[in-house]
Formats: C-alpha cells, sequence, structure tokens
C-alpha cells in the first residue's frame, strides 16, 4: 500500500495556519513560521510543506 506524498503549498505570507484542510478529518490549527533564510515549513501533524512565494524557485527546484 503506497503512500500520497504531502502536499506543496506556495503561500505569500511568512505565517500561516494549517488545519489539515479536511474539516472535520483534518487536525487542529496550527500557527506556522516560514524563516526567511530558508524558505519553507513543514506541519508537524499534516506534513504539508509550505513555501513562500519569494523562494519558491529555489525550493521548488531542489536547491534547497
Amino acid at each position: 500500500m503506497s503512500q500520497d506524498a504531502p502536499e506543496t503549498k506556495v503561500v505569500d505570507s511568512y505565517k500561516i495556519a494549517c488545519d489539515g484542510g479536511e474539516g472535520a478529518l483534518g487536525h487542529p490549527r496550527v500557527w506556522l513560521q516560514i524563516p526567511a533564510e530558508q524558505g519553507w515549513v513543514e506541519c508537524p501533524y499534516c506534513d504539508a510543506k509550505y513555501v513562500h512565494k519569494d523562494a519558491a524557485d529555489t525550493v521548488m527546484s531542489g536547491a534547497a
């Protein structure tokens, strides 16, 4: 049985909220801070990866 890869979302804010996005099937809402020098952060609950738009080219190409 295979598992889907975590979702990657490009965002325009360095502070974002994640709740799993599936209503009652999601997880508690958490606020995440994207480090400016790294350009991305992963949700500790659902492993969704949030990438700031200013770092999207670098992170999405695998250079970070």
